[in-house]
């Protein structure tokens, strides 16, 4: 991912009010962050905890999505639908997203399940388990990085498009 400034970002969002965006709390480590490491930038909001923010690249464009945590719990442990991580160490959370635009002020939401802290990148990264005998790890993890993006870029896709 292309480094941003905080004014790219701000101006990446594609489904908050004027308001919003200017209030919008970045990353506490936003000035030292390895963005080539990353396939996205995704980060908790430290004043409002149960709000989240996901920028990805579209079109060489940062666009960005507002998340909100949804109330209640999970019964059962479910699998991210990003890193599509079996072995989490982390939480999982489901996310509900105003769509863009005319959608959103309609009221029109999609929801996603997600690693709580958007551990994502870091989840796909690692090796994957020995599977078989002759069994390519590299491109095994190559794979699921490569996944891991395209995931991103149509979910936010769906929010932008309302498709």
């Amino acid at each position: 991912m292309h480094p941003f400034t905080e004014e790219q970002l701000r101006a990446s969002f594609i489904n908050v009010s004027v308001r919003e965006r200017n209030t919008i709390t970045l990353p506490s480590d936003f000035g030292g962050l390895a963005w080539d490491t990353l396939d996205f930038l995704g980060w908790r909001d430290r004043k409002a905890p149960q709000l989240g923010y996901v920028v990805v690249e579209l079109d060489d464009t940062p666009v960005g999505v507002l998340l909100r945590q949804a109330d209640g719990t999970i019964r059962t442990r479910p699998q991210c639908s990003w890193c599509e991580d079996v072995h989490l160490p982390n939480d999982v959370v489901l996310y509900s997203v105003k769509r863009a635009g005319q959608a959103g002020r309609n009221g029109n939401t999609v929801g996603t399940l997600v690693c709580a802290n958007f551990e994502c990148s870091v989840n796909v990264r690692k090796r994957p388990p020995l599977a078989y005998v002759g069994f390519d790890v590299e491109a095994a993890r190559q794979h699921r990085i490569d996944a891991l993006g395209e995931h991103v870029r149509n979910f936010v896709r769906s929010v932008r498009d309302g498709d």
